[in-house]
């Protein structure tokens, strides 16, 4: 996994206890329902490219990976979109998917 970003990291060392409540919350939320941690990933995903966050794209996407998503399932969650938010932001997640994807 990529070194998180300069912000982030600044984030985690001045507000400690911040960070400790995000990361919290985020189990918290994880535990709340009965999907797998798979299809959680990828509805991550989804959620990122919805926001048309690049960055937020980038990161879950490596998550995925790591979550055992494979490049397919991960592709298709960009494809999904398209009914949905529209083709150039559909096109605009694949682009960066496989800034991710290429490097693997």
């Amino acid at each position: 996994m990529p070194k998180i970003p300069k912000p982030l990291e600044n984030l985690q060392s001045t507000c400690p206890e911040v960070w400790a409540a995000y990361e919290k919350l985020g189990e918290s939320c994880a535990k709340a329902g009965p999907l797998d941690a798979k299809s959680r990933r990828l509805i991550k995903l989804a959620l990122a490219i919805g926001l048309g966050s690049e960055g937020a794209v980038h990161s879950h996407t490596r998550r995925a990976l790591a979550d055992r998503c494979t490049a397919a399932e991960i592709r298709q969650v960009a494809v999904l979109a398209i009914p949905t938010l529209g083709l150039p932001r559909s096109v605009a997640a694949l682009s960066w998917i496989g800034d991710v994807l290429d490097k693997t």
